[in-house]
């Protein structure tokens, strides 16, 4: 895969004022590591917000995963470094040691445990990963745990589904996303999550938040606060990116950048052999 990743269309590279991602989980099987260096090779920007859980220290803790594609986004980040862009990291609950070292320089990575982002057309955002807002997660710890081991074996059959997929040219799909906003209980969270991380946003005074930890990008008004969530990279391979105006989207990376390219692409046209003129009779 290396060799795919590392000369893909370079002319597809994409420029962004500004690019947020979360929720990477290296560490873990279920991480789409390919996608994501594929993703940051082939989109720069000024500054990259790294808003937490982009290593999953619960997972290696218990049993010990590192594959050559998940080294490839540490350098991918690192190479983003050494270009001149401005990486600010903001731990979450699953790389929460890297908390004791907030406010250190990391390898040219600034760790912080809260900041704020100006958007180029000026409004202001709260960057935080979300986990706070998470009752389960500061409250009952064991319980959280629980819940990721059965999150872990959902991502295992969404891979499963997903090779099946591949094999008959259909589309990446996420199963275990699909499980998720299916359950009315889970459904139910989310909301309470997203408004009560609006609150918190407003109770600062800023214009909007942007944060991660539930793995649903969405970017919505909720009473007034613009909420961003940028997804996830083991079900939706999604960032949330700003332009030059301060415009925000989200963007899903499911594909690698060659076959982007290959669709993009109209294959070119095969030459039409035309019969010769006849002469016209005098």
């Amino acid at each position: 895969m290396s060799g795919v990743l590392d000369g893909l269309a370079p002319d597809l590279a994409r420029r962004h004022r500004t690019i947020f991602i979360s929720d990477v989980h290296l560490g873990t099987p279920g991480c789409k590591a390919e996608l994501l260096a594929d993703f940051l090779t082939h989109n720069d920007c000024r500054t990259l917000y790294l808003v937490g859980d982009i290593v999953d220290f619960w997972r290696l803790k218990r049993s010990w995963f590192w594959s050559a594609a998940h080294s490839r986004v540490i350098d991918a980040i690192l190479a983003k470094v050494r270009g001149g862009t401005r990486v600010i990291y903001v731990p979450g609950n699953h790389d929460e040691a890297f908390r004791d070292y907030c406010g250190v320089l990391l390898a040219g990575v600034e760790l912080l445990s809260e900041t704020t982002h100006r958007t180029a057309d000026g409004r202001e955002f709260l960057v935080i990963h979300g986990d706070a807002f998470d009752g389960i997660v500061t409250y009952a710890r064991g319980l959280a745990l629980l819940g990721d081991r059965a999150y872990a074996a959902a991502l295992w059959l969404n891979d499963v589904v997903n090779i099946a997929r591949r094999r008959f040219g259909l589309p990446y799909w996420s199963l275990s996303a699909f499980l998720k906003h299916r359950v009315k209980n889970a459904a139910s969270f989310i909301g309470n999550f997203e408004h009560a991380v609006a609150r918190a946003a407003h109770l600062r005074g800023v214009d909007g938040v942007v944060c991660g930890h539930i793995h649903k990008a969405q970017i919505k008004t909720i009473d007034g606060i613009v909420y961003c969530n940028d997804g996830d990279w083991v079900e939706s391979c999604t960032a949330l990116i700003e332009d030059a105006r301060g415009r925000l989207e989200i963007v899903e990376w499911t594909s690698f950048a060659y076959e982007r390219d290959r669709v993009a692409r109209p294959a070119p046209r095969k030459a039409v052999a035309h019969a010769p003129r006849q002469p016209v009779a005098a």
